[in-house]
């Protein structure tokens, strides 16, 4: 192997690299989705986006109080500043969630109401557009990745053997994130399930 080609590997493997860590996060950013869609179970996760008016200013609501589960049914709010406690009232009230906040001394209880046959089956299907929606962004992943890879065979800074080995790799990349997005999608359906 000439001095000269040992950079390029280094590109190619650059490139898979950039491709895994862009997929990583398209993960990550499903998962999160997942994570607020409300199932039957209190999650912190579900209201800890919301934004709430504090003087002045849209602040999420994680920013503003300590968000416990003290029971699979109840949230519990606590603002760090007492006089904010009506302004979260109103954003969960806002935020369209279909919860009903209630203010009880310094803290805000979020009772976790059951959901409804049909509104397990929206939700399910609101999970199936994300999870979707986190394959596409996958594939337009390996597509610009695939792009790099054979402009680096186009400018002959690698043999075509490299070419279709690191196709390979990166086709292996893209299924293994495509399963687990689909196995982020089996776990959410399963949370929806459960009554």
């Amino acid at each position: 192997m000439s001095p000269e080609s040992k950079p390029v590997v280094g590109n190619v493997q650059s490139v898979l690299k950039d491709a895994e860590a862009k997929m990583q996060k398209a993960h990550e950013a499903i998962t999160r989705e997942f994570a607020s869609i409300r199932t039957g179970r209190a999650s912190s996760a579900l209201v800890e986006g919301v934004r709430v008016e504090y003087f002045g200013t849209p602040t999420p609501l994680k920013q503003l109080a300590t968000i416990t589960t003290p029971d699979p049914k109840l949230l519990l709010i606590q603002p760090w500043d007492v006089n904010a406690i009506q302004e979260v009232e109103k954003a969960l009230q806002k935020a369209d969630l279909g919860l009903t906040p209630v203010i009880d001394g310094k803290v805000v209880r979020v009772p976790i109401p059951p959901l409804s046959t049909e509104r397990r089956d929206e939700l399910t299907k609101v999970a199936h557009r994300l999870a979707e929606e986190g394959r596409v962004s996958i594939r337009t992943i390996r597509h610009s990745a695939k792009e790099s890879i054979e402009r680096l065979f186009k400018d002959k800074a690698i043999t075509e053997d490299d070419k279709f080995r690191n196709l390979d790799q990166l086709q292996k990349l893209t299924d293994r994130y495509h399963a687990k997005v689909d196995e982020t999608l089996s776990t959410k359906e399963a949370e929806l399930k459960v009554v």
